[in-house]
C-alpha cells in the first residue's frame, strides 16, 4: 500500500514543475500549435467541465439520487399511486364540455318531447335523427320565438356587420348587398354551438364560391331558399338524407347499370364489402339500415354542386355525445368516383363540421380485404390504430376491421390545412388563414376594450361609493 502511495506520488511531482502555463503547453505537446487551435482545446475542455458540473448538479438537485436510494432500499420501482394518478389528469377544456352538455341535454329533450315547449324543440325532429339535426345546417327561423330564433338572428346581424366592414371580395355589380348576404347567412346556418373560427371559415368560402359572378349568386341564393339544411362545398353539398328525395337515385347509380356517359359494372364493387345490399329493388334499399331512422345514426345525401345529380351517400354511425366521439363510415359511391376530389370534400365538410361542434374523436372502421376503402384513410388524415379480428360477421363471412382514428388535435395541428389546400388550392388557404388571424386579432382587441371599459366602470362605482 505504501509502494503504491509513493509511486503516485512521484508521478505528481511533476506538477511542481509547471510554474507557468507555457511550461504546462510545452509539456503537453501544444506550445507550437495555431493560436485558433489552441482555443478550441481550452474552449473544449471548458464545455466538458461545465457539462459535467451541470450534470452532477441535477442528480444532486432533481432528486434522482434519492429515488435511486428509496430504490435500493426497498428493491422496487417507485411507480406513482393509480388513484393519486387519475386524480392529476387533465380536465377536458370547458368549451367542450359545454358543447358535450348541449348535446346530451338536446337527447334528453328528444324523449320528453311531449312536455316540452314547441319553440324549443328542432322543427325537423319527426323526420331527422337528433344526429342529422345537429350537424346539418340551421335554417332560418320563420319568427324570432322559434327553435334557436334569436341566436340565429344575432350572428345573421353580427356577419352581416362584419362582412360590411371587411367583404372577401369585390362587390357584384347591382347586387351591392350579395356578399353581406352570403356570409351572414351561411355563418348563423352553421349553428351557435361550432367554433367561431369555423363559422368565419365556411362563410368566406360560401361567400366566395356564391359571389363568383351573378349566375352564382342566383344559383345559390336559389338553393339555400330550396335547402337551407345543406352543407355546401365547392365540387358537392351534402342533403340531409330522406326516402322521398333520394333513395331512387340512389338505387340507379349504385345497382350496377349503364348511365350516362360511365359503363356498367358488378354492384358488388359497391355492396361487396357491406352487410347489406346489392339490393333487387328501390324498396328493399328503403328497408336497408342506410334510411333507417336512429339518433345514433346520420346520413347525407353527396350532390355535385356542377350537375346536381346524386353521387353516393355518407354515414355517421355510433355517436356518443357523452364522450364526444362518432364513428364515420366510408362513402357508399359508383365505382367511378372512389378517390376523386368529390369524395375527399364529402368526408372533409362532414369532418370538419363534427370538429367545429366538440367532437374530440372519429373513428373510421373498415373491412381489412377491402383495398379501395382502404385508401381513403390516408387522403384524409386518420392514422391506423390496429386490427380487430373476428370483429364482424359479413353476409355469413368472417369480418376483420381495421380501425382508424383522427382526433381534433390531429384536425387542428395539420389535417385539416392539408386537405383544405388540396381542395381550393394554396391562395385560398392562405386567404383563409391570414382572414382567421385577423378576427381573432380583433377579437382580442375587443376583449381588451371591454376588460379596460368594465375596470374603468368598477372604479367609478367604488370612488362614487
Amino acid at each position: 500500500m505504501s509502494d503504491d502511495f509513493e509511486k503516485l506520488k512521484e508521478a505528481l511531482s511533476i506538477l511542481h514543475k509547471f510554474t507557468t502555463v507555457d511550461d504546462f503547453l510545452k509539456a503537453a505537446g501544444l506550445a507550437n500549435i495555431p493560436t485558433a487551435q489552441l482555443y478550441g482545446i481550452i474552449g473544449g475542455i471548458c464545455t466538458f467541465v461545465i457539462t459535467i458540473t451541470s450534470v452532477g448538479a441535477l442528480l444532486l438537485f432533481g432528486g434522482s439520487f434519492q429515488r435511486i436510494a428509496e430504490q435500493g432500499r426497498d428493491g422496487d420501482m417507485v411507480v406513482q399511486d393509480p388513484t393519486v394518478a387519475r386524480l392529476r389528469r387533465a380536465l377536458i377544456l370547458e368549451e367542450l364540455l359545454s358543447k358535450r352538455d348541449f348535446m346530451v341535454d338536446e337527447a334528453e329533450a328528444e324523449v320528453e318531447s311531449e312536455s316540452q315547449d314547441e319553440s324549443r324543440l328542432h322543427p325537423l325532429r319527426d323526420k331527422f335523427s337528433a344526429l342529422a339535426r345537429r350537424v346539418m345546417s340551421s335554417p332560418p327561423p320563420k319568427k324570432v320565438g322559434d327553435y334557436m330564433g334569436r341566436e340565429y338572428e344575432a350572428n345573421y346581424v353580427a356577419a352581416y356587420r362584419r362582412c360590411q366592414d371587411k367583404p372577401g371580395g369585390a362587390v357584384l355589380s347591382g347586387q351591392p348587398e350579395a356578399r353581406f348576404e352570403a356570409y351572414a347567412r351561411s355563418y348563423a346556418g352553421c349553428g351557435v354551438y361550432t367554433d367561431k373560427a369555423y363559422r368565419r371559415s365556411y362563410g368566406r368560402m360560401y361567400e366566395a364560391l356564391a359571389c363568383k359572378d351573378h349566375k352564382n349568386d342566383k344559383r345559390f341564393a336559389r338553393l339555400f331558399e330550396e335547402r337551407p339544411y345543406d352543407i355546401v362545398g365547392k365540387n358537392v353539398r351534402l342533403e340531409p338524407l330522406t326516402k322521398e328525395e333520394h333513395a331512387r337515385k340512389f338505387f340507379e347509380i349504385t345497382c350496377g347499370d349503364a348511365e350516362g356517359e360511365n359503363r356498367s359494372y358488378d354492384p358488388n364493387e359497391v355492396w361487396g364489402f357491406l352487410s347489406y345490399g346489392p339490393f333487387l329493388n328501390v324498396g328493399d334499399l328503403e328497408k336497408s339500415p342506410i334510411f333507417a331512422k336512429q339518433n345514433y345514426c346520420a346520413g347525407f345525401a353527396i350532390v355535385s354542386m356542377t350537375t346536381d345529380k346524386l353521387l353516393g351517400i355518407i354515414s355517421l354511425t355510433k355517436d356518443e355525445p357523452e364522450n364526444l366521439k362518432v364513428q364515420l363510415e366510408h362513402p357508399i359511391m359508383k365505382p367511378v368516383c372512389n378517390g376523386t376530389s368529390e369524395q375527399i370534400e364529402s368526408c372533409f365538410l362532414l369532418i370538419d363540421r363534427l370538429f367545429a361542434l366538440g367532437y374530440r374523436r372519429i373513428q373510421l372502421s373498415l373491412d381489412s380485404q377491402d383495398s379501395v376503402a382502404k385508401k381513403l384513410p390516408g387522403r384524409l388524415g386518420f392514422t391506423l390504430e390496429g386490427l380487430l379480428q373476428k370483429d364482424m360477421i359479413v353476409k355469413d363471412a368472417n369480418r376483420d376491421s381495421l380501425i382508424y382514428g383522427l382526433l381534433n388535435s390531429d384536425w387542428k395541428k395539420g389535417a385539416r390545412v392539408a386537405l383544405f389546400k388540396n381542395l381550393h388550392g394554396a391562395s385560398a388557404l392562405k386567404v383563409d388563414t391570414d382572414n382567421l388571424a385577423r378576427e381573432e386579432e380583433m377579437d382580442e382587441r375587443q376583449r381588451v376594450v371591454s376588460a379596460n371599459e368594465s375596470d374603468v366602470q368598477d372604479s367609478l362605482s367604488k370612488k362614487n361609493n
